[in-house]
């Protein structure tokens, strides 16, 4: 695995707040505040049902099911999916989720009609999924900062549980501008392509274009989904220190897939890897690894089959004060906000100019944290 790779599955094992900016962001009364932890999107426990409930006759015939399905062998499984005109593809536990979910829609359908196989989650009429690309070396120096050089986004329809549209541009960076050998190796990013790409800000105000052509936050609710804490956390608060840029509003709140994927399949935090994922699933990486915008096509594939699986997907984590924050499934579920195009400076004042978007004498590098 590259050093890329590790840092973003090791985000939490190091502790999961993260703190660069100089300004305090808004405050947002939705997160909680409480260090990130590896249960994330767990739900939260709920008082013990009361024997009445346990008596329902739909609960007892899930129960029921739920138990018959548990003793069914793999091949079992297959056939009965295959009967049912389900997917048959993944590990035994994912089969045996996917049987028990059907059977549990089948039997709430008298109270709520949800056809076979379609997604329970439309809350969100569209998820936007993104996965960064950074500068990188092969032995990372504890003071490296990494930049942004490839902005992807995959645009998820929730109800049709297709890909509609994709945004892809490259990145120019402005501290470390030319790439190691390293990096143009994991990514396929030359040095050719950064250096006729525009800078982070320039690129930013056209995603926001592109999302607001998309009438996403007026006509519809979407929110980010990303694979793990990494990129919102991480590479887009740097981004945003280095231009002495606001924390975009839109990108705040996000889905952390990791975690959902580890807590509704019941696996460990060591098989919620990108390929793990997709293997348990039945699925294939299609693509080049290590592309922002084939990444984000494969993660937006796992997140179609957790919700054809019955995975609920709700916003799970997000910035608070500079800090990376759970957000409790007992929070209100919101869509995030319309973006903004313009996209105000932190350290400017009101009606004044914008000065470059770069780093300066006013905003040394030195007031970095020692770990970027």
């Amino acid at each position: 695995m590259s050093k890329m790779e590790e840092y973003k599955e090791n985000i939490q094992d190091r502790g999961g707040n993260v703190k660069l900016s100089s300004k305090p962001e808004e405050d947002d009364k939705s997160c909680s505040r409480v260090r990130v932890c590896s249960n994330i999107g767990e739900p939260v426990p709920q008082a013990s049902p009361t024997h009445g409930d346990f008596s329902d006759p739909v609960y007892k015939a899930i129960a029921l099911a739920n138990g018959h399905i548990n003793r069914m062998n793999k091949d079992e499984l297959r056939d009965k999916l295959a009967e049912l005109k389900l997917d048959t593809r993944g590990v035994k536990d994912v089969m045996k989720k996917r049987l028990k979910n059907y059977y549990k829609k089948q039997k709430l359908s008298m109270t709520q009609s949800v056809t076979a196989g379609e997604a329970t989650d439309t809350y969100y009429d569209y998820i936007c999924v993104v996965d960064f690309e950074a500068t990188c070396e092969q032995d990372n120096p504890a003071d490296f900062t990494h930049e942004i050089i490839e902005f992807p986004m995959v645009l998820l329809n929730t109800h049709t549980l297709e890909i509609e549209d994709t945004f892809q541009e490259y990145v120019r960076p402005e501290v470390n501008t030319q790439l190691s050998e390293f990096c143009v190796k994991l990514t396929g990013i030359t040095q050719k392509m950064v250096d006729e790409a525009d800078t982070f800000p320039d690129v930013l105000e056209r995603v926001v274009l592109w999302l607001q052509e998309k009438e996403l936050g007026t006509k519809y609710k979407y929110t980010l989904l990303t694979d793990g804490s990494w990129d919102m956390s991480k590479f887009m608060n740097t981004q945003c220190h280095l231009n002495r840029l606001r924390f975009p509003q839109f990108a705040k709140k996000w889905i952390n897939i990791k975690n959902l994927y580890g807590n509704f399949y019941n696996v460990p935090r060591t098989q919620t890897k990108l390929s793990c994922m997709l293997e348990k699933l039945g699925l294939k990486y299609e693509g080049r690894p290590h592309s922002g915008l084939d990444d984000s096509r494969n993660i937006a594939h796992i997140a179609m089959r957790m919700l054809q699986d019955g995975c609920q997907l709700r916003i799970n984590e997000c910035m608070h004060e500079g800090q990376l924050r759970t957000v409790p499934s007992s929070a209100p579920v919101e869509g995030a906000p319309p973006p903004q195009q313009r996209l105000d400076l932190g350290s400017a004042s009101p009606g004044s100019e914008s000065p470059a978007l770069r780093p300066s004498s006013r905003h040394p590098m030195s007031v970095l944290p020692p770990w970027l």
